[in-house]
Parts: C-alpha cells; sequence; structure tokens
C-alpha cells in the first residue's frame, strides 16, 4: 500500500529489513524502483522526508493534544460511530495529531490496521499501528484507505486532498476541525462539536 512520494507513476516499493520484533520492522529500508530514492526505517518509522538516499528520523511535532485515547473513551466510540465501519480487515489513516486516536479506535475495531502519517511524538508504533513521516503528501497508494481521520493541525488544502485521494469511494473523511472545507469530491454528512464528516463519491 506505500508509494514513493516522488512526481512519479505508482510503484510497489521494496524492503530490506534490518532489525524485526515479532511483525513489526524496528529498522530498514525501503526502496522506491522508479527513481531509486530509499527512505529508512528508524525506531519503527519510515521516514518519506529524507531525501533521496533517505536520513535519519526528523524530529516529530509535539501537539497540544492527550497522548491517546483510552480503549472504550467517548472521543474512540464517536469516531468508530463517524467513519461506520463495520467488520475487520483494511486500513484506517489518520492523519498528525489524529494517530494518538489509534490505541482507543483498535479496541473498538478489532482487524483494523492503522497508519498514523506525521504522528505526534508520543505516539510509538504498535502491532495496530505503522507510522510513516512525510512533509508533503501520504505516502500511500490511491484509494486504499477504509476511512480517514485528520488532525486539526493538517486542514490545509493539499492534505485534506491526500486525504480524499487515499479514501476508497463511498468510505468516510473526519476532520477534527467544523471549519474544514474540503474540496470537491466528497458530500458533507455532518459538521459540530469541532468534527466535519463526508464521505467520498
Amino acid at each position: 500500500m506505500l508509494r514513493c512520494p516522488e512526481t512519479h507513476e505508482e510503484a510497489f516499493l521494496v524492503m530490506s529489513t534490518g532489525e524485526m520484533v515479532g511483525r513489526m520492522v524496528r529498522s530498514g529500508i525501503l526502496g522506491c524502483p522508479v527513481c531509486r530514492n530509499e527512505y529508512p526505517i528508524v525506531k519503527g518509522v519510515v521516514n518519506f522526508s529524507g531525501g533521496r538516499t533517505g536520513e535519519g528520523l526528523p524530529a516529530r511535532q509535539k501537539y497540544a493534544v492527550a497522548p491517546g485515547d483510552p480503549p472504550g473513551s467517548s472521543e474512540a466510540q464517536t469516531l468508530q460511530a463517524l467513519l461506520d465501519l463495520s467488520g475487520p480487515g483494511g486500513y484506517v489513516v489518520l492523519v498528525g495529531s489524529a494517530a494518538r486516536h489509534a490505541v482507543g479506535l483498535a479496541g473498538l475495531m478489532g482487524g483494523i490496521h492503522f497508519v498514523g502519517i506525521n504522528a505526534p511524538s508520543d505516539v510509538e508504533e504498535l502491532p495496530v499501528l505503522s507510522l510513516l513521516v512525510s512533509e508533503t503528501m501520504i505516502p500511500l497508494r490511491g484509494a486504499v484507505a477504509r476511512g480517514v481521520v485528520v488532525g486539526p493541525e493538517r486542514t490545509s488544502p493539499a492534505w485534506l486532498g491526500e486525504a480524499l485521494r487515499v479514501l476508497l469511494r463511498g468510505r468516510r473523511l473526519v476532520i477534527e476541525d467544523e471549519r474544514a472545507a474540503p474540496s470537491a469530491g466528497v458530500t458533507q454528512l455532518a459538521v459540530g462539536e469541532g468534527l466535519w464528516v463526508g464521505e467520498k463519491g
């Protein structure tokens, strides 16, 4: 499901693993067969912002948010209901500070894997959560996500466009900012309580 963030056709990336803990890759390299860029995996986080030959992990942001929702919390329950997902399988993308919801959502939505993009520095990789860093795009192939939740600090038109690009048709986008204005291609379903909810057409 991963893709190189360079502006060329999508292609499967090739991974060389270093350290692994169970099924989690703690260190290694992802390589792009098209442009030959290499992206390091450091402490379980894939760095897509390091340049052509790959660099160490950049400093991750510290957002003024709680470190995470406990399983079953009202915030996680609200997001689960808004995403309207039934059954296991597939991916839910959590952009920016929204990655803090991974633990709470995983406790309610078994069998779904979460992908955190530019997560806060206190969010760590888990068996149910993969972490990616990229300052230019969501480094995933198009139309792979069953749902996307975008944190309030990533609501620019570029990031919302990326959220829609990776979202499957008929699936929901939740933005943690009710003032958000997504582009065409998404139908607004609800607004309020600090949230904007839409469905990709």
